[in-house]
């Protein structure tokens, strides 16, 4: 699977409970909650969708898997055009 990295086109601000991601091109704003925003940081262009559920769950220490719920919110983050694959 292809590494997946931040957009180039955001102003991150972190604030108590997460992130408010400005997005320039589409003249949006974006609210991520803590877990969204560990996903989020994960996108360096390092690491696949694979790699990072794993480190998440790590993360956490979950006991039960969240590979669902993470993948959820790397397609999230996919179309919101916040993250991108590298190719």
């Amino acid at each position: 699977m292809d590494q997946l990295l931040r957009a180039d086109d955001l102003d991150v601000n972190e604030v108590p409970d997460g992130y408010i991601v400005y997005q320039l091109s589409r003249d949006k704003v974006h609210y991520l909650n803590k877990t969204a925003a560990i996903v989020f940081e994960f996108c360096d262009g390092k690491r696949d969708a694979d790699d990072i559920v794993l480190r998440v769950n790590q993360l956490f220490d979950l006991e039960i898997s969240a590979d669902a719920e993470v993948r959820n919110c790397i397609e999230s983050l996919l179309k919101e055009g916040l993250i991108q694959s590298s190719k």
